[in-house]
């Protein structure tokens, strides 16, 4: 159980914790005091359980920015959570007793994703609250917190595009991820996404009407997975004969021996997205090809 803070007062929409509120005030305004009650009280548990991730999220900020935004944001949290404990304790002559929700993630993007969530719902819980009353010292505190909620929501939401449109290559440690999720959202024609001493992964977008290109690679094995598109994938002994064709689509798996000639067509009307393991790794840490022209380019510089 969580038992909220001592109440103190911030400088906004400030509740007197000695006012009292009768219950004939609220018959004689035509409205229900109890609800009233129970709406803080969600709302205080609400900011808590907020409290509790954004402290968490902060802890796996990447940068000193990002972890800067995510302290803002969690002040504001415990200004609201310090403005609804006054006003449950104006209403009730109490303190409130709560449990915290609990909100995992898996990563850092992923608890991005949820606190934005949270930020939205709470937007939308406080505009609902606000019409239980009329009473402006009441109402002033809902809208206060309303209006936090819009400015993060916003906050995360901005965050959270940055994150998703930044790829860093994670090797060599522990790593784990939502692959087809990376590899659909993947617009380069190749990013190494993990490299590590005896193994690589790189995801690959090839537009329409292009191919990776012919290749061998000598000294190691290729592992490909389609997650979106078709193409035709051929292979063989030598460049000039390429005996082996197989037509290929979502989920199909590719499996590219050592020593032979290769290319992967893109036979249809979408890009062709794909992730590539190599084994031992074949590009150099932190490659990103935006487009085929510069991975021919850099191949050619080594």
């Amino acid at each position: 159980m969580y038992y909220g803070p001592k109440s103190y007062s911030y400088p906004f929409y400030h509740v007197n914790p000695q006012m009292h509120y009768t219950d004939n005030m609220f018959r004689n305004q035509q409205e229900n005091h109890q609800q009233v009650c129970e709406a803080i009280l969600g709302a205080l548990k609400r900011e808590a359980s907020a409290i509790e991730l954004y402290r968490l999220l902060a802890k796996e900020a990447p940068n000193e920015q990002h972890r800067n935004e995510i302290l803002h944001t969690l002040e504001g949290k415990k200004a609201h959570l310090s403005q609804f404990t006054n006003l449950y304790i104006s209403l009730t002559g109490s303190q409130p007793v709560y449990q915290i929700n609990q909100v995992p993630f898996q990563n850092y993007r992923d608890g991005l994703q949820k606190a934005y969530i949270t930020e939205v719902e709470g937007y939308k819980e406080y505009q609902k609250f606000c019409l239980l009353t009329q009473y402006p010292q009441i109402q002033n505190v809902f809208l206060w917190a309303l209006n936090g909620e819009q400015e993060n929501a916003v906050r995360f939401g901005s965050l959270h595009e940055v994150v998703s449109n930044r790829v860093t290559d994670y090797g060599p440690g522990p790593f784990v991820v939502d692959i087809e999720e990376a590899t659909t959202q993947n617009n380069t024609f190749r990013t190494a996404l993990w490299t590590g001493k005896h193994l690589q992964l790189t995801l690959m977008s090839i537009d329409v009407g292009e191919e990776i290109g012919l290749e061998i690679h000598p000294e190691l094995d290729q592992f490909l997975r389609i997650e979106e598109g078709q193409g035709i994938v051929q292979m063989g002994d030598s460049k000039d004969r390429l005996d082996f064709e197989e037509k290929v689509s979502e989920d199909f798996a590719i499996l590219i021996p050592a020593g032979k000639w290769h290319n992967l067509i893109n036979s249809g009307y979408q890009p062709l997205k794909l992730y590539s393991i190599y084994a031992p790794p074949q590009h150099p840490f932190g490659t990103v090809h935006k487009t085929k022209a510069e991975a021919t380019a850099a191949e050619k510089e080594q």
